[in-house]
C-alpha cells in the first residue's frame, strides 16, 4: 500500500517533529500552548491529521522557526 502523502508533505511532518524536539517541547506542552488536546499534535506529526497553513504558522511561531524550515522548494 502506498502512502497518501507526497514526499514534500512527509518532509513537513519530519520537520515538525525536529522543530518541536529542538525547541525542547513535548507534544503535551505544544498542545497546551495551542489550547488543544495532546492527540491533536500527535495526529499532525503522524500524518493522521493534515495541518493547514494557519496551524503551520502557529507551530512555526511556537518553535521559533521560519516557515521555510518546514517547506523546502
Amino acid at each position: 500500500m502506498s502512502s497518501v502523502h507526497s514526499t514534500r508533505y512527509k518532509r513537513l511532518l519530519r520537520q515538525l517533529k525536529v522543530a518541536r524536539r529542538e525547541a525542547g517541547l513535548t507534544q503535551a506542552q505544544v498542545a497546551k500552548a495551542l489550547g488543544r488536546p495532546q492527540s491533536y499534535v500527535s495526529k499532525i506529526e503522524s500524518g493522521e491529521r493534515r495541518v493547514d497553513v494557519i496551524e503551520l504558522v502557529d507551530l512555526a511561531s511556537l518553535y521559533k522557526r521560519p516557515l521555510r524550515f518546514f517547506v523546502a522548494e
